[in-house]
């Protein structure tokens, strides 16, 4: 049996950081104050997290930057290599490793993630991404291939690394996109069984892809309103309902007073945005994503503010019911992005964190 991790644990909504390995992390922003994604603050970050309790870590795979002024994700840690590296410098936290399937081979990318798994002793996680970004796909010259086709394919790979991990004796494999023969691999990993899965979709063949392999399955949130409705629409396509845990990605801006997260929010954005980089990264996803026109201006602001994710902005009071309002509505938890995670950690761990405690969101 594999060791239980924090992701086991009892809180009904979990926690982790997004984004700590790129730079700028979420936020598309000239403010001084900017992520720095150095290895150093990367590890401090992690163990700050550790400490205070916070279930996770969660990287994105990007292989270059956004352009403009900032260049957000120019400088980024290759995501395997990364999450070994700060399971070896942490405890009890889960580190994921975000693999873009298309780019790495499935016999290579499974003895990697079995020693990241080995290195943090049952706490790595996988997040699996089939990809969308063309300029990505020409640096590692792979074809692009038609959206649902992509999820076909990210499902052979992912039968192939599951086969590694579980079988002893070698195995060929033909399918429509791989041909193996004699595949073995040790060790398997920690523990038996395999690592946590986590893979995003937006689209129905994503959501179903993720509902069939994932144990987490992670989802974007656009309206707090309609967020019951969308999370219901996604369990049902899960069969084993005991495993129907959904996650969102969101960015948080808290600060003692709502007035002053609402100032520093509007002074990050509004006035220190990099609204070059922001209609580069717009001409990016027009190419893969159809964009209403009348969602424009706000799809700009919210890909400023934390690359499109959901914005949680005010006082410890307002970010802890905006929260219990997700674990109503039947999310996990979430990932979040900060402007400087060592910054704002501090305050999360002592005006949030025991406010979602008092509201029975957590033990801790």
């Amino acid at each position: 049996m594999r060791p239980p991790t924090r992701m086991d644990n009892a809180n009904r909504f979990k926690l982790g950081l997004f984004c700590t390995n790129c730079s700028g992390a979420l936020a598309m922003t000239k403010v001084p104050e900017r992520w720095d994604a150095s290895w150093d603050n990367n590890v401090t970050a992690a163990r700050m997290a550790a400490e205070a309790g916070i279930e996770f870590i969660l990287p994105i795979a990007r292989w270059h930057g956004y352009q403009g002024q900032t260049n957000t994700s120019g400088s980024s840690y290759e995501t395997l290599t990364w999450a070994s590296g700060l399971l070896a410098a942490t405890e009890e936290i889960t580190v994921f490793g975000t693999v873009h399937v298309p780019f790495i081979n499935p016999v290579l990318a499974a003895k990697q993630i079995v020693t990241a798994d080995h290195v943090g002793k049952g706490r790595f996680g996988l997040n699996i991404v089939s990809g969308w970004n063309q300029g990505e796909f020409d640096m590692f010259g792979v074809d692009l291939l038609e959206h649902d086709a992509r999820y076909d394919y990210s499902e052979e790979w992912l039968t192939i690394v599951n086969k590694i991990w579980s079988e002893g004796d070698p195995f060929d494999f033909e399918g429509n996109f791989f041909k193996l023969s004699g595949v073995v691999s040790n060790p398997k990993p920690h523990g038996g069984g395999r690592p946590l899965v986590m893979s995003a979709g937006s689209s129905d063949a994503g959501r179903a892809f993720a509902a069939r392999h994932a144990d987490c399955l992670f989802m974007i949130v656009v309206d707090l309103d309609k967020l019951a409705g969308d999370v219901a629409r996604v369990v049902k396509m899960v069969d084993d309902k005991s495993r129907a845990r959904v996650f969102c990605s969101g960015h948080i801006v808290c600060r003692p007073t709502q007035k002053e997260a609402e100032e520093y929010y509007r002074y990050y954005v509004h006035e220190m945005g990099d609204w070059d980089a922001v209609e580069h990264m717009m001409e990016i996803r027009q190419q893969s994503h159809s964009v209403p026109k009348d969602r424009l201006p706000q799809i700009k602001e919210r890909l400023i503010s934390g690359l499109a994710t959901f914005p949680v902005i005010g006082s410890p009071d307002t970010v802890a019911e905006t929260l219990r309002q997700m674990t109503e509505a039947g999310l996990s938890g979430m990932a979040f992005g900060l402007v400087n995670f060592v910054d704002e950690l501090p305050f999360i761990r002592e005006a949030l964190l025991p406010r979602l405690v008092r509201l029975g969101l957590r033990e801790r």
